[in-house]
């Protein structure tokens, strides 16, 4: 690849002269279209030198760049492609350069909603039809969960500007138990996603206690002049470590212990519960896991989710809880 967008410009003005073949170019010609260049589409008013020249030429003769360009000399001063179709871009990528490029833009479509990502699509439209001009598209092999008709995407960036500029917001918010919206001045710390949801960790006016929010439940979003809190005695990189999910209760983290069923287990233990998920026992085929967190309504769904196969037995109050959600489900399938 080209050091620098300025090179990249010099080969494609040089391209761009060679395929005109009403006219011959001198190497001072050449010099000259890219000086001109440079000054239209970068405001640089630069000298370029012979040599530069001569060196963006023997670069696209070579293969270093994949160009191969067949660039002759006629009458010993006049620069032109020896094949009149030629166009660097009209270079075919090789099958390797295909599979990394479908890679990265399967990994950069997944960033919609930040305007880092506004600023690259068309970019990456253009790759996209790269890929498909040369006709190897494939399905993607790489495929993120996500959903693009999630409500709420369209502040994520609105959110993240403020956090970091620090900037209070005020902002439209009802919760699922809310029966009327209500509007309040919000100062945001952190984003972050869980189960392709995103949330907004933050302060609600002058209260002391951290506020979740899901940004699919916000409203609207306006500006304020609020003085913008900073957060204090609060180590944000570590302050969901002890949860599973996003909802973050008062208290300390407990041992949980759940024992789960040969069929079960092996999902289990590829796929920890939590990061501090150990294993205490296996025997019979049951496995016995415990974990280190605050209890929460994200763990017991996860814990739920595995129905039979997973057995809470500690402690004892979410064994409760757990119990009785199993029992008002059951009533449901009731006769």
């Amino acid at each position: 690849m080209p050091k620098n967008k300025n090179a990249l410009l010099r080969y494609r003005t040089i391209d761009k002269c060679l395929q005109n073949r009403f006219r011959k170019w001198t190497l001072e010609d050449l010099i000259e279209a890219c000086g001109e260049a440079l000054y239209e589409y970068e405001g640089i008013q630069k000298c370029i030198s012979k040599r530069s020249i001569q060196a963006d030429i023997q670069l696209m003769r070579s293969d270093k760049l994949g160009y191969n360009a067949p660039i002759v000399v006629e009458e010993k001063k006049y620069y032109t492609y020896s094949d009149p179709d030629y166009s660097i871009s009209n270079t075919p990528l090789s099958n390797e350069d295909l599979k990394r490029l479908n890679e990265a833009l399967s990994i950069l479509k997944q960033f919609k909603g930040f305007s880092h990502f506004d600023q690259m699509e068309g970019m990456v439209q253009r790759l996209e039809d790269k890929i498909i001009s040369e006709g190897r598209q494939q399905s993607p092999i790489i495929e993120f969960e996500k959903n693009e008709h999630l409500r709420g995407l369209e502040y994520l960036d609105v959110i993240y500007q403020a956090i970091l500029h620090e900037k209070s917001q005020r902002i439209t918010y009802q919760s699922y138990k809310a029966q009327k919206p209500n509007q309040f001045d919000f100062h945001p710390y952190k984003l972050k996603e869980y189960r392709n949801r995103w949330f907004v960790l933050g302060l609600r006016d002058k209260q002391s206690n951290m506020l979740n929010l899901a940004l699919d439940r916000i409203q609207a979003i306006e500006d304020t002049e609020v003085p913008y809190h900073k957060h204090h005695g609060i180590d944000l990189d570590h302050y969901f470590e002890d949860v599973v999910g996003v909802t973050v209760s008062r208290g300390r983290a407990v041992p949980v212990v759940y024992r789960a069923n040969r069929d079960v287990a092996p999902y289990i233990i590829s796929k920890p519960v939590h990061r501090s998920q150990i294993i205490l026992e296996q025997e019979n085929g049951f496995v016995t896991f415990q974990i280190k967190v605050i209890p929460n309504f994200e763990l017991e769904k996860i814990l739920l989710g595995h129905g039979e196969g997973v057995e809470v037995l500690a402690p004892r109050r979410l064994r409760s809880r757990i119990k009785k959600r199993l029992g008002l489900a059951m009533e449901g399938y009731g006769d």
